[in-house]
């Protein structure tokens, strides 16, 4: 296999409880994602945004860093503080 793609293809064809597990990790990951870079735009320490939300520093360290997933009510949380707001929609 020759990119992520390619691999992703290959579990979808061999696995697809896999393949559902795979796509939410990449959801989560794309959400955090936004969630750092708005963070750095905003010029806040990760210290700041967790004092803003009422929430602890070590919980912003855990999920910035992937080895923990935030719950929908502190996700919604941290966007407000951060002006971003979440989004559903149809896939494409």
């Amino acid at each position: 296999m020759k990119t992520w793609s390619d691999y992703k293809q290959n579990i979808k064809d061999n696995n697809p409880d896999i393949a559902t597990d795979v796509e939410e990790v990449e959801e989560i990951s794309r959400l955090v994602g936004i969630m750092i870079q708005r963070r750095h735009f905003l010029n806040l320490s990760q210290r700041d945004l967790a004092e803003q939300c009422g929430i602890p520093h070590s919980s912003i360290a855990r999920i910035e860093s992937g080895k923990s997933t935030p719950n929908l009510t502190t996700l919604v949380r941290i966007f407000d503080k951060l002006d971003l707001t979440l989004m559903a929609e149809p896939r494409k």
